[in-house]
């Protein structure tokens, strides 16, 4: 892949993310009812998969954007754990992910075509782990979504309008 190439991917790929992420903000804010549900003893709590999603979207883009994957565990449970509720949460990703993908938008043609290794499982191009980081919070925002009912809350329009939307379709 080629500086221009990826640019122009990054360019798209930034813009697919900003999108979905009005969907992520809705959905985090929407863990109101009881936020320790989980479906299953193996599975992640709620609240656990809603902090997660929050902080590993600013994580994976401040890690494009410096050209390093580094985990903290200690830092990231911090992170997490700073959170009282679930306005709190939205309000920091409502606040951050802009800021943050500006950063990343900022990254030059070169620099996105780099490689980057991710803690030695793959090596890809920089502008490629734009998708990857995408794709991981869609993902969990599937999951934190599939809980919301059964937790008590009520299912934004993510796609299109949720069975609890007023615009839904009786």
């Amino acid at each position: 892949m080629n500086a221009d190439q990826a640019r122009v991917a990054a360019d798209a790929l930034c813009g697919l993310w900003e999108g979905e992420s009005r969907a992520t903000a809705q959905v985090l804010e929407a863990v109101k009812g009881n936020r320790d549900y989980k479906p299953d003893a193996k599975s992640r709590t709620a609240w656990q998969i809603a902090t997660h999603l929050a902080t590993a979207d600013i994580w994976f883009m401040d890690s494009i954007t410096t050209g390093a994957f580094q985990f903290d565990a200690e830092a990231a449970k911090r992170a997490e754990a700073s959170f009282g509720d679930a306005n709190q949460l939205a309000e920091f990703y409502r606040k951050t992910f802009p800021e943050k993908l500006k950063a990343l938008r900022a990254l030059q043609g070169e620099q996105l075509a780099q490689p980057l290794s991710f803690f030695g499982m793959m090596e890809m191009p920089r502008v490629n782990f734009i998708g990857f980081a995408n794709n991981h919070s869609v993902h969990h925002r599937g999951q934190l979504a599939a809980y919301l009912r059964a937790m008590g809350s009520k299912v934004p329009d993510i796609y299109g309008p949720s069975a609890d939307s007023p615009n839904a379709r009786g």
